[in-house]
């Protein structure tokens, strides 16, 4: 691509500019003009930045890239909000996708409003809302809910809260735990439809789709390789009544052994195994 030696004036303000995902040309023009215009410019990675305008022969032109993210934002912050505060344009990009999503950009806007500053958007690029399009999972209501907590014991009480609103949810997980976490979700409800996006917009993007259990069997030991985004589907909103129950655990007695026949109708309607199993002694009683 051609330099961009061009840099309009930009307003003053806080420009939150989302950068791709994976595939660099998915970036937008206008964020382009931003990155060439701002008086100044931050990054949670500045490596990735300054590569990104590499690709797009976006200059620097005397300018630097202030390095803005978790381990130093409040070092960092004051100059940003000098910079903002005497009048200039500063653009922020996170690592990848759009900042303020799981990122610290959060903070740098959350300042820039209490002082009047005004936030301009620069949407583009985000891997929450790439892993809801290609999920095949309900869009009309949804909630990007975050990285699950680390320690097993609060990542198992999230992970029952988030299960229980009614609407897709959307995961950030770490490959090496998503299947750790998949096999929780599997435990409390193993029929619920679940959806993996690895690598969205790579080489090797891949989408697997299942039941909680399925996807659990699915996932090597070692977990999996590559940026994943984990998505659930609602809760089933037809409660499975006690007739059609009883008619499912009969029909699976006819080929099967009570204890064989009470597991696969708990997995079918996601109930616990212990209550079927007693209502399929019950029925051998009964004949």
């Amino acid at each position: 691509m051609t330099a961009r030696i061009d840099a309009p004036k930009l307003d003053p303000g806080l420009y939150l500019v989302a950068t791709p995902i994976g595939t660099a040309r998915d970036i937008t023009l206008r964020a382009l003009d931003v990155l060439n215009a701002a008086d100044m410019l931050a990054a949670e990675d500045t490596r990735t930045l300054r590569h990104l305008m590499d690709i797009h022969g976006v200059p620097l032109r005397g300018r630097r890239i202030l390095a803005y993210h978790d381990h130093n934002a409040d070092r960092q912050r004051p100059a940003i909000n000098a910079a903002l505060e005497a009048g200039h344009s500063v653009a922020y990009c996170s690592d990848a996708g759009t900042p303020l999503v799981a990122d610290p950009g959060f903070r740098l806007a959350r300042d820039a409003v209490a002082d009047g500053i005004r936030v301009h958007a620069v949407p583009g690029a985000s891997a929450a809302l790439a892993a809801l399009t290609v999920a095949g999972l309900p869009s009309d209501r949804f909630l990007f809910a975050g990285f699950p907590p680390q320690a097993a014991g609060a990542r198992r009480s999230w992970l029952q809260e988030v299960m229980a609103i009614d609407a897709t949810v959307i995961i950030f997980e770490s490959p090496r735990r998503v299947k750790h976490t998949v096999e929780m979700l599997s435990e409390n409800e193993p029929n619920r439809t679940t959806v993996i996006c690895r690598e969205l917009t790579k080489k090797f993007e891949e989408t697997m789709r299942g039941t909680a259990v399925e996807l659990a069997q699915r996932i090597p030991d070692a977990g999996l390789k590559g940026e994943v985004v984990l998505l659930l589907d609602r809760p089933t909103s037809a409660v499975p009544d006690d007739d059609m129950i009883e008619a499912a655990l009969r029909d699976a007695l006819q080929t099967m052994s009570v204890r064989d026949a009470a597991a696969e109708t708990a997995e079918k309607f996601g109930i616990a195994r212990r209550d079927v199993y007693q209502l399929a002694l019950s029925l051998g009683k009964d004949g």
